[in-house]
């Protein structure tokens, strides 16, 4: 007796994880997000700009602000929540 296993066709999955553009606009948010953490700093570093302090702040409280909504979308949408399948 001849032990063979049925040929079936490979699983068909729709994985969402793996599409290229996630991680580049994740990759985006980083940088978004590094250069708020830098900029916040710039003040500290350079004693002449002592008085734009709240200034720099404020940029980088913004753009840490917006690439944590850009990761948390970009995270959601390869988890699949909020997608209209």
């Amino acid at each position: 007796m001849e032990n063979t296993a049925a040929h079936r066709q490979p699983k068909k999955t729709d994985n969402n994880a793996n599409q290229t553009h996630y991680y580049v606009t994740l990759t985006v948010a980083i940088i978004i997000g590094l250069f708020g953490v830098f900029v916040r700093f710039v003040p500290d570093v350079i004693s002449a700009l002592d008085q734009y302090t709240f200034l720099f702040s404020m940029i980088a409280n913004v753009s840490v602000i917006i690439a944590t909504l850009i990761a948390f979308k970009v995270v959601f949408g390869i988890l699949g929540f909020g997608s209209k399948k």
